[in-house]
C-alpha cells in the first residue's frame, strides 16, 4: 500500500489540525488554529496529514491521521515548553544538538491499525534528518496503551516515567528516538508526499 501524505504550511496546516481534531473524542481539549500558529510560528516545524479514500466512496479522499512536530530548544521562553525542557534535562542533551518534539497527532479510530501513523512517523524522521535534527522526543500518558504500543513498534525508547499522585494511568511517559541514517534503513512504508500551500 502507498500512503498519501500531505505536508502543510503553517496557516493552512493549523486550520486542518483544528478540523481533524474534531474526530478525536479521547482528547479532553482540542487545539485551535491560533494555538497551533502561536506554538509553531518562530521555529522549525512540520505539519503532516495522511489522507485516504472513503471505503464506500473511493473518489472522496479524507484526512485520517496527522502529526505535528517542532524544534524544542534548551532556552525556551514559553512556560509549557520551558517546563518540558526542565523535565527532560536529565535525559535529553540539548546543548549543541537539534531536538524535535513530536507535539500532537493521532489516527481516527476507524482508520487505526492500517499503517497511517507509521507512514507519518517515517516521513517525520526523514524530514528531521534532512533538517539537521539529532533526536525526536514525545510525551504520552500511561493510559494511552495503543499509542505506547505504536511507539514501541516504531523503536522509541522510554527515557522517563513520571508517576501521577492519584492514578498511575495518568502518569506521563517520555520517549525518545536518536536519529541517524540507519533510521531510514528501517522504514517500511511507501509514501507519496504532496506539499500544500
Amino acid at each position: 500500500m502507498e500512503y498519501l501524505v500531505r505536508q502543510y504550511d503553517l496557516q493552512q496546516g493549523a486550520l486542518e489540525i483544528e478540523y481533524i481534531e474534531e474526530y478525536f473524542g479521547e482528547f479532553s481539549r482540542r487545539k485551535t488554529s491560533a494555538e497551533v500558529m502561536e506554538r509553531l510560528g518562530n521555529r522549525d516545524h512540520q505539519i503532516l496529514m495522511a489522507e485516504a479514500p472513503l471505503p464506500d466512496d473511493p473518489a472522496t479522499v479524507v484526512p485520517v491521521a496527522y502529526k505535528v512536530s517542532h524544534e524544542l530548544r534548551r532556552n525556551e521562553t514559553d512556560a509549557k515548553l520551558a517546563d518540558l525542557v526542565t523535565r527532560l534535562s536529565d535525559c535529553v542533551a540539548f546543548t549543541g544538538r537539534k531536538v524535535l518534539y513530536s507535539w500532537i497527532g493521532g489516527t481516527r479510530r476507524d482508520w487505526r491499525g492500517q499503517g497511517f501513523f507509521r507512514a507519518l512517523t517515517e516521513e517525520q524522521e526523514a524530514w528531521a534528518l534532512d533538517n539537521g535534527f539529532d533526536e525526536i522526543v514525545v510525551k504520552t500518558k500511561n493510559r494511552l496503551y495503543g499509542m505506547r504500543g505504536t511507539l514501541d513498534h516504531l523503536q522509541f525508547n522510554v527515557i522517563k516515567f513520571e508517576p501521577h499522585a492519584d492514578d498511575n494511568r495518568e502518569a506521563k511517559v517520555y520517549l525518545s528516538k536518536p536519529l541517524g541514517l540507519e533510521v531510514l534503513d528501517g522504514h517500511r512504508s511507501r509514501r507519496s508526499v504532496v506539499r500544500s500551500a
